[in-house]
């Protein structure tokens, strides 16, 4: 009858397309971008977070979330543990470090796909950063270098 008052509830949080936030987000269960957002995307640690970039939305800054759909513009790079869409007017330029990726015909992205593996210790520091440590791109690059073989492609794609 009445809900465990010590338990936050799910929810979706949504920056409007009449929004600009800038500076960097940090969030735990659904984030949706129809506006834009300068700045980067953090999930919470130990959380099944989901960011969804519509097509009207646009982020400047990486993405550094389990579950990411994408079907507007990212200037930066995309690190997901789990899984990645990219849907039919996705653009991207910048790197996608992923598990598990979907591209739609008509998706563009404009850098390099770099396989992670989600079993890896690296995944941790390249996806679920604590917010006290603001990671540099360098950095979560060479700790995506250190997984075990990743399979990488460095070219500019547009399916379709």
């Amino acid at each position: 009858m009445f809900a465990n008052r010590n338990k936050p509830e799910a929810g979706i949080t949504l920056i409007a397309n009449n929004c600009e936030l800038t500076g960097d987000v940090h969030f735990s269960d659904q984030l949706m971008v129809n506006g834009v957002v300068s700045g980067n995307i953090y999930a919470r640690e130990g959380t099944k977070a989901v960011v969804t970039v519509s097509e009207k939305g646009s982020v400047n800054g990486d993405i550094r979330v389990p579950s990411v759909i994408v079907n507007g513009k990212v200037t930066g790079d995309i690190y997901s543990d789990r899984h990645v869409e990219l849907a039919a007017k996705a653009e991207v330029k910048g790197n996608v470090y992923y598990n598990l990726i979907e591209m739609v015909r008509g998706s563009r992205v404009d850098g390099n796909f770099v396989h992670i593996d989600a079993a890896s210790e690296a995944k941790q520091e390249t996806c679920t950063p604590s917010r006290e440590e603001t990671p540099r791109i360098e950095e979560a690059e060479e700790d995506a270098a250190s997984v075990a073989e990743p399979s990488v492609s460095a070219f500019h794609t547009r399916v379709g």
